[in-house]
């Protein structure tokens, strides 16, 4: 039987979307990438749709790219790096800001691990709520990378530019309280998916007109340019992917003996 990458199901007016990769912590694989693309235009062609929730299976919401299963098949790794050249949003920037463009609420109901790629699809949602066990990163860092799958592009409407620098550049991994002093989060709780009902039961008493018109009127004003956003994404990965700090970088990460490997001196402008 084909393994799905998530699981998708509705019932009446709210959709549900489940990372299901629970063995690897929901690590992204292009598999998952492709699912989560045509979920995201089902969805869209959905009328009597009014809300969707984001979990993940297992003990962790998503624990970031998983470089393993990615790197294990030249083929993937070429197509996935081609996207990397498009001239517009691609796959990976899609995985967050996809969600943008749904005329509902998009909640990301946050547990476990939430690393890199989860936190940038987290970054997506029009809400989070986030188990108080629960721990965040911009995590790209680790690998010598900047985050590309939109994160960069979104984390500007919520949080300063010294603290967008500061997380990016140190890959540093928040307990769900700072996430939420920092606003990286909606609400920290004990239980996301009580908080979440509670959320629906307001949202849905209003207009779904009123709700769509405040989605986007309030994206638009506070956002930027996010097409200008999500080339520099691409633009600034290019410039790290596959130079030598970055081959150190996954060095330094992948045994004990190899934490002392030296940077190389690299301009990047």
């Amino acid at each position: 039987m084909k393994r799905l990458a998530l699981q998708f199901s509705h019932e009446d007016t709210v959709a549900h979307v489940v990372l299901n990769r629970p063995d690897k912590h929901n690590g992204v694989d292009w598999l998952m990438l492709k699912e989560m693309r045509q979920v995201q235009k089902k969805l869209q062609g959905m009328k009597r749709l009014r809300a969707v929730i984001i979990r993940g299976e297992g003990s962790s919401f998503c624990a970031g790219l998983d470089f393993k299963s990615v790197l294990s098949d030249p083929q993937t790794a070429a197509v996935m790096y081609a996207h990397l050249w498009m001239p517009f949003r691609n796959i990976f920037q899609t995985w967050s800001t996809g969600w943008r463009q749904l005329a509902v609420p998009v909640i990301a109901q946050i547990h476990g691990n939430c690393f890199g790629a989860g936190i940038q699809l987290a970054l997506g949602a029009d809400i989070r709520v986030c188990h108080s066990d629960a721990k965040l990163s911009i995590l790209e860092a680790k690998w010598g990378l900047v985050p590309d799958m939109g994160g960069a592009a979104l984390l500007h409407e919520l949080v300063p530019v010294d603290v967008a620098k500061e997380l990016t550049m140190t890959g540093r991994i928040l307990p769900a309280a700072d996430a939420g002093q920092l606003g990286l989060v909606s609400h920290v709780c004990d239980n996301p998916e009580s908080k979440t009902d509670a959320l629906l039961q307001e949202i849905l008493q209003r207009s779904p007109d009123s709700v769509a018109a405040s989605k986007f009127m309030i994206q638009r004003i506070w956002g930027l340019d996010e097409s200008v956003n999500l080339t520099q994404e691409r633009r600034w990965q290019r410039r790290l992917l596959g130079f030598k700090n970055q081959r150190v970088s996954v060095m330094r990460n992948s045994k004990a003996e190899n934490k002392d490997i030296a940077f190389a001196r690299r301009q990047i402008h």
